[in-house]
């Protein structure tokens, strides 16, 4: 992945540059084997970076085998590289290039964060709701502190279920499983139902945090070209037929990055395929809670038979928060707990109690209404900056917080990117978001319209396009 300045390339973050100080001293053997690391926090104060740059490049350590993390000894040199000079496996090095967006996100350094995949915290965790997440004073049953059901907090999982039911999908408690967020259940599919080598279908553009999970994992990904409408199904056919793969992940509401929806005949004509090929689908429903949205879900249209959809509370209350689900068959919950099990125990059984609160006592919905309303007009707000410079968006449907601008030909994303850095303006280029690099859509930026109120801005674009 190219990168641009102070979101990631190779040797260009502080992160890779911590990596390249650290893995030099092991490979030196001024770092030997049995050596303990500086502790975060220490090395954040050593090296002048913030906690999250040393977290991070700890975490590559760990990845390329130079170092490991022992319970009560920290980060521990395990043994010095072998004469391929340390470099990691070449899977892994790709994960983490594809991750670099994320990264950017976490280190909060930019002044206006246009590119940033959440919605600032003013529109959730500290909005009103606040007033409830902070009245958590009732006293929890003795078991609290217990590990409980593999599948989560019981009671939570039956208002998801009835939330299901508003949504016209059918299903019951044993059909959830509660996760540590949307990546966690995508995470678990993966390591579930899929081994290295095998292929999938993803969206083009897409959801880049799966990408470099399926990188990881070793998993081939063939991407099929998004339209407003959502998945070109001409090239879906095609692929599905030429590929034979074994699940497809896609977005069907206010769609990451786009902000297109799936229509109705393109989510039909997906499962009809689907259902030639015996293919799975992953649907990754982060806005499915949001009122007045498009109702054309592959789930909802599917009744989870060939479908297994992932939600998350991290896009409307707040992505602290940590918590998701994954609903599908019974059959596939139960192996999806198992491995849930072996990797995690549990999810928190403290957050699935607040949460479950939230929905019992009505705060949640009332929440997400007044959510709503506030993407309304932001997202009217933004086309109508948009549109009067004369720019064009990829889709002026409404279904989550993203716009995708469309940039004029000869201007590159990564360009305006790294022009954007140097104006302290955080802006997430298209490229990031696509399998092939080379396609007509990777010429573009993802606006998040929560996050896109200042002048300043739309004044950098007009300067720069």
């Amino acid at each position: 992945m190219t990168a641009i300045d102070g979101v990631g390339s190779r040797g260009g973050t502080l992160a890779e540059s911590v990596v390249e100080r650290l893995r030099e001293e092991i490979i030196s053997g001024a770092l030997p084997a049995g050596s303990r690391l500086l502790s975060i926090r220490k090395a954040a104060d050593a090296m002048g970076v913030s906690k999250n740059t040393v977290v991070e490049a700890y975490d590559r350590l760990v990845a390329a085998g130079l170092v490991a993390a022992r319970k009560g000894s920290g980060f521990v040199v395990v043994h010095a590289p072998e004469a391929d000079g340390g470099q990691r496996p070449r899977h892994v090095a790709e994960a983490v290039d594809i991750a670099s967006l994320l990264s950017a996100q976490l280190e909060q350094s930019f002044q206006i964060r246009v590119g940033d995949g959440r919605p600032p915290a003013s529109w959730t965790e500290q909005s009103e709701i606040k007033r409830h997440l902070g009245s958590y004073g009732r006293a929890p049953p003795a078991d609290t502190d217990a590990y409980g059901s593999a599948l989560g907090f019981l009671p939570l999982r039956q208002q998801i279920v009835r939330r299901l039911a508003a949504q016209q999908i059918e299903a019951r408690e044993d059909n959830v499983l509660m996760t540590f967020g949307a990546n966690h259940a995508l995470d678990l599919v993966i390591r579930g139902m899929l081994s290295a080598g095998d292929t999938v279908l993803v969206d083009d553009p897409g959801y880049y945090p799966l990408f470099a999970k399926l990188a990881l994992a070793q998993v081939k990904m063939v991407g099929v070209r998004r339209t407003p409408d959502g998945p070109d199904i001409t090239d879906f056919t095609a692929k599905l037929a030429a590929e034979r793969p074994k699940l497809f992940f896609t977005q069907s509401l206010g769609h990451n990055p786009t902000g297109g929806s799936t229509t109705l005949p393109v989510a039909h004509a997906i499962l009809t395929a689907a259902g030639r090929h015996n293919l799975t689908v992953v649907e990754d429903d982060p806005f499915a809670d949001l009122p007045l949205v498009s109702a054309n879900r592959l789930a909802t249209l599917d009744q989870l038979n060939n479908v297994i959809s992932v939600g998350t509370f991290a896009k409307t209350l707040s992505a602290s928060l940590r918590s998701g689900f994954i609903v599908a068959r019974r059959d596939r919950i139960a192996a999806l707990a198992e491995l849930k099990m072996l990797t995690t125990v549990n999810s928190s059984g403290h957050v699935e109690r607040l949460l479950h609160r939230l929905m019992a006592d009505g705060h949640y919905e009332r929440h997400l209404k007044r959510l709503w309303q506030r993407i309304e007009a932001a997202s009217f707000s933004v086309q109508g900056w948009l549109h009067q410079a004369g720019w064009r968006t990829f889709s002026d449907t409404i279904g989550g917080y993203y716009q995708y601008l469309m940039l004029p030909a000869g201007v590159s994303d990564i360009d305006l990117a790294r022009a954007g850095a140097k104006e302290s303006i955080f802006i997430a280029p298209g490229s990031v978001f696509c399998v092939d690099k080379q396609s007509p859509l990777a010429r573009g930026i993802r606006i998040n319209v929560s996050r896109a109120e200042d002048a300043k801005f739309y004044e950098f674009l007009l300067r720069k396009l």
